[in-house]
Parts: structure tokens; C-alpha cells; sequence
């Protein structure tokens, strides 16, 4: 399991840590049943306090992607994938609708803002 920190940027450490986990289970990277290294493990990999951890796990947890098992650890858990699809179309759908919104507000048409999804998107898989 690779995950990145970023100290520059505005997302708090704990978001980045659940943000990566989400994306890695979500495309398979981990699978259901999957061991994560326990809660000491990863802040001593990350150089992070064991209470940043902790909260990621929690959320993780109660978002449903993962399972803790008193004295065996922390797996991925079985989850519906067709579901978290669903979640993520929705949060994509608000994202865009956002998006629209200051698009509308700067005179942009449908066209630009099209276009400029594309370019970004091209780059993001740079």
C-alpha cells in the first residue's frame, strides 16, 4: 500500500491518508480481506502521529471501507462495489454542478467548460 503525504498542500494529513485508502480499494488495488498495516506501523512509515492514524482508520471505518478486528487489525471490507460507484457518480455530480455554477458566474460557455474538463483531465493522468 503506497500512500503519499503532502505538507504543503490544504488537505489535513488524516483527509490524504482516507482520500489514498478510498482510491486504492475503489480500484482495486486493495481487495476485500486485505490486511492494512496496523495504526503504529503506518505513522512510524509516514513519520506521523499514531492519533493521525487512528482518525483516518475511524473514517474509513465509518464510511465503511474497512473493518477492525480487536487484536487482529485493520482489513478492507466487503463492500458493494455497484454502491461505491454510485457514491462516487455523486460526489462527481456535485463537483460539476459547483462547477457550473462559477462557470455561469465568469461568462463561460458549455463549450469552454468542456473543454477545459478535457485538458485537465488529460493532465491528471500525466
Amino acid at each position: 500500500m503506497q500512500i503519499h503525504i503532502s505538507n504543503s498542500g490544504d488537505e489535513p494529513i488524516y483527509e490524504q491518508i482516507v482520500r489514498q485508502i478510498e482510491e486504492q480499494i475503489i480500484s482495486g488495488g486493495l481487495c476485500e480481506g486485505d490486511a492494512l498495516p496496523s495504526m503504529r506501523l503506518l505513522a512510524k512509515e509516514l513519520r506521523i502521529s499514531v492519533i493521525t492514524t487512528k482518525r483516518a482508520y475511524e473514517e474509513l471505518e465509518r464510511n465503511g471501507f474497512i473493518v477492525t478486528m480487536q487484536g487482529r487489525g485493520s482489513f478492507v471490507a466487503t463492500k458493494n462495489m455497484e454502491l461505491v460507484r454510485e457514491q462516487q457518480l455523486k460526489k462527481i455530480e456535485e463537483h460539476i454542478s459547483e462547477a457550473i455554477k462559477c462557470a455561469r458566474i465568469c461568462g463561460l460557455s458549455s463549450d469552454d467548460l468542456k473543454e477545459m474538463i478535457a485538458v485537465l483531465y488529460e493532465e491528471e493522468k500525466k
